[in-house]
């Protein structure tokens, strides 16, 4: 139920067995060992249960083809993800996809063709990225630094310190960077210097997972960003002055394990409204410029947000591919097909969701009904990174280091 007049919110629906089964799970599992620590680590949740699931990955069945999916060119991006639970993200800016690696090896490559049109490497590890704009590629290191790089060749712009490490993409907009950090600061540089121009903190949860969501420039002259205390807020992009906070959940349970309730999925921007998921929350549409409540559903997720004919896609925590009708909370199709199997966020691409698995399969489902139509495999250390898609074809960046282009007929 929605209250859009106070903003609270509240849901009634019961958690489904299994669910419930997976959370007590993890309780039990992790108590022990977060009491040990102080209850000051970030949890990757790929890493709960060490070499017992819980809930085993389903097995795929042979399916009917109903498209066909074509290698376009394929290219070696340093390490990939490397050794840590890593996801970074190629990004697509005009004719150029710019991709790096955890050993930081930096790529810019033509979209087109493959071609590698500059390659540098530097000294750290990263860890959040890719982001670009303005000229410039830009990531973010373990070592709490942002590493800019010129669009053109590749040389080193400025390196920035900022207040800890760094595991999504840094953003850029009109000369200003922003980019969040995981101890739960959003911090604004000098695009032209990276000299830091304005700092918005939050305070966080005892326990959180790894990761963060990117923040979103708006068209209304602000920041949107979500943390791991289970907020939304906006800050005006200039000077960082506060517009409002709204929340994607509310922390419920004993447990500092039942109360996680990160926004670490990128956001979407649907018009007048942005969209955010939570971990054990809700997924929510806020207004942009007033951040009231237009629609919310009970929702349980640590990915980003897709959006196609009419609906909002999105992977929840146990593997179901769900497809929402925008401005509601009434369900279109529910795919669990691929459940346990540590999807991606969902991309769209013609008339098909596409997302990726632990196994480095690429699935390809119909918008207008779910059904997987196509699969291939990529990356047998699989897949982790947002698929992207751009003029007809998709990009996907294994764990490996191998970006892959490829075309649906």
């Amino acid at each position: 139920m929605i209250n859009t007049q106070n903003h609270s919110f509240s849901f009634e629906k019961l958690p489904s067995p299994s669910t419930s089964f997976v959370r007590c799970a993890v309780l039990a599992a992790l108590l022990l060992t977060l009491t040990a620590c102080g209850f000051t680590e970030n949890l990757n949740p790929l890493n709960w249960f060490g070499d017992d699931e819980v809930n085993p990955p389903t097995e795929l069945v042979t399916i009917e083809q109903e498209v066909d999916v074509s290698r376009k060119w394929s290219v070696r991006v340093g390490n990939g993800q490397g050794d840590t639970y890593n996801e970074l993200t190629p990004i697509i800016d005009g004719d150029t996809i710019y991709a790096a690696s955890e050993n930081g090896n930096v790529l810019a490559i033509e979209s087109e063709t493959g071609d590698v049109i500059w390659s540098s490497r530097l000294r750290v590890t990263v860890t959040g990225g890719v982001g670009a704009g303005e000229g410039l590629v830009l990531v973010g290191t373990t070592d709490a630094e942002i590493v800019a790089l010129a669009q053109s060749d590749g040389e080193v712009q400025w390196r920035a310190p900022v207040s800890s490490e760094v595991l999504s993409p840094p953003q850029i907009s009109d000369e200003i960077v922003v980019v969040q950090t995981i101890d739960g600061k959003l911090i604004a540089l000098e695009a032209g210097s990276g000299e830091q121009r304005w700092i918005y903190e939050t305070t966080l949860p005892a326990l959180t997972l790894r990761g963060t969501s990117k923040p979103v420039f708006t068209n209304f002259g602000s920041v949107i960003a979500g943390f791991s205390n289970g907020t939304l807020i906006s800050v005006a992009a200039e000077n960082g002055v506060f517009r409002w906070e709204e929340r994607v959940a509310i922390p419920e349970g004993r447990y500092d394990i039942e109360r996680v309730i990160d926004v670490d999925g990128d956001l979407l921007v649907a018009g007048d409204v942005i969209l955010a998921s939570s971990y054990q929350g809700n997924l929510m549409a806020f207004d942009i410029q007033s951040g009231r409540i237009v629609w919310g559903r009970e929702a349980s997720s640590y990915h980003g947000l897709s959006q196609g004919f009419g609906n909002i896609y999105y992977c929840d925590d146990t593997g179901h591919v769900v497809a929402v009708r925008s401005n509601s909370e009434d369900v279109a199709w529910e795919n669990d097909n691929l459940a346990y199997r540590s999807l991606t966020a969902p991309s769209t691409i013609g008339n098909y969701v596409a997302v990726a698995d632990f196994e480095g399969y690429v699935h390809l489902l119909s918008q207008v009904d779910g059904r997987i139509v196509g699969r291939t495999q990529i990356d047998g250390d699989g897949i982790r990174a947002n698929l992207l898609a751009d003029s007809g074809t998709l990009y996907v960046f294994g764990n490996s280091g191998r970006l892959t282009a490829l075309t649906l007929q």
